[in-house]
């Protein structure tokens, strides 16, 4: 079986932009959760978010290239130019790759741009708007666009599993290196919905906090009241172990384990028994080869909303704690929000940089304990533990379960 390794990472987020700002605020416990600033969100009573404040284009792109990306589009390019360079492989698109391939993933796409250039063209007419709009609008620019920007010819393709969109990505560029489709695949998602009618839809359905900035985001607190949306994207190199071997590539971590499920129960309320998110993280254990005893840490989905919270703690538990041991686990989202399908992607950043320094992201904001979370949520302090295998988990809207499972080298 090919080994598939993590070799590059390239995370654009609230807290920071690429890997040493965006790890140093994870470490300095630092929130990039703020008031909504792009418009007035009052009229939803949700008023956080998680916007990418530094945020410099022109840093990454030529005016001309600007011109053709929206803002989903230019995290999607510019995270994946981070994850290359970090990685140290060559790229051109002068040269293309046949043998380099791209896995994305995101939820909405470019649906936020559409809602801007819909309403200039309320208000200007066709004249007003994009003229570059049809090439923006669908979610699959994203991995059109990567390949274009560094000539990877190699299989190419962008999910939208809602908010599990990430892990998707991730678990698909696994099986296209162990089945010999590409030797090294760009695994991510991006996402860019901070505009009145994507924030406000989420609102309408009383699925965001209505509370201050600072409190908002409280993975499995008793007081949780909801998600605080954000935006960015997250891109890891993947590549075939003896590829990355052979040019002396640095390795953060290997991916040994995938999952993907559906509730098939309702579209935003998890299955009450917790089912098939059971059955998701045990197919990824079982993928991995690994039993629950051995895993480490658990980056959970954690979206600080009070159903999905609880449903996820208890699955944890039933597979997990007992005969004394309590795992881990922690939700890290009270850092950057909740980027929808970017999370998970942000997330198996966290997991490779974790696996690497030996360090526990705590779970920020806990205060309160809920008896229906009774987990060992790593409260508000950094833990450091040396860590051999993590899991990541991330479950969507319209029931859908994915899990990634890394590993120490």
């Amino acid at each position: 079986m090919r080994r598939v390794v993590i070799t590059g990472v390239g995370p654009i987020t609230s807290i920071g932009v690429g890997k040493q700002k965006f790890w140093a605020a994870i470490k300095e416990r630092r929130s990039g959760i703020g008031p909504v600033s792009r418009f007035d969100p009052s009229v939803f009573r949700a008023t956080s978010s998680a916007e990418v404040l530094d945020w410099k284009p022109d840093e990454y792109f030529s005016p001309h290239r600007l011109k053709r990306l929206d803002r989903y589009a230019q995290f999607a390019v510019a995270s994946v130019k981070l994850a290359l360079e970090d990685s140290g492989l060559e790229y051109s698109a002068d040269n293309p790759q046949e043998r380099i391939g791209v896995s994305f993933g995101t939820a909405l796409g470019g649906v936020s741009n559409a809602e801007i250039q819909h309403s200039a063209f309320v208000s200007g007419g066709p004249r007003s708007v994009n003229h570059m709009l049809a090439l923006q609008v669908f979610g699959g620019s994203a991995h059109c666009n990567i390949a274009i920007e560094f000539g990877l010819r190699g299989v190419g393709t962008t999910n939208s599993n809602s908010c599990a969109s990430g892990n998707v990505a991730i678990g698909e560029a696994l099986r296209y290196i162990r089945e010999g489709w590409a030797d090294v695949m760009i695994a991510g998602a991006a996402e860019a919905p901070l505009s009145p009618l994507t924030y406000g839809a989420f609102a309408f359905i009383r699925t965001m906090s209505r509370s201050h900035p600072s409190i908002a985001c409280r993975p499995f607190d008793h007081g949780r009241d909801g998600f605080v949306m954000g935006e960015g994207a997250a891109s890891l190199v993947l590549e075939e172990y003896q590829h990355a071997k052979r040019r002396g590539a640095n390795i953060y971590a290997e991916v040994i384990g995938y999952s993907l499920n559906n509730d098939a129960f309702h579209m935003s309320t998890p299955l009450p028994t917790g089912d098939s998110c059971i059955r998701a993280i045990r197919d990824a254990l079982e993928y991995a080869q690994i039993n629950a005893e051995q895993v480490d840490y658990i980056n959970a989905h954690a979206s600080s909303t009070q159903l999905n919270d609880a449903n996820e703690a208890l699955c944890i538990q039933k597979i997990f704690n007992g005969r004394g041991r309590q795992v881990p686990v922690s939700g890290t989202k009270a850092y950057y929000g909740h980027p929808l399908g970017a999370s998970a992607a942000i997330e198996g950043v966290i997991c490779a940089l974790a696996i690497r320094d030996g360090l526990i992201p705590p779970t920020l904001n806990y205060k309160d304990p809920d008896p229906a979370c009774d987990l060992d949520v790593v409260p508000n302090e950094p833990r450091q533990k040396n860590l051999k295998y993590v899991l990541s988990n991330a479950f969507g809207f319209g029931g859908i379960n994915s899990c990634v499972v890394y590993k120490k080298m």
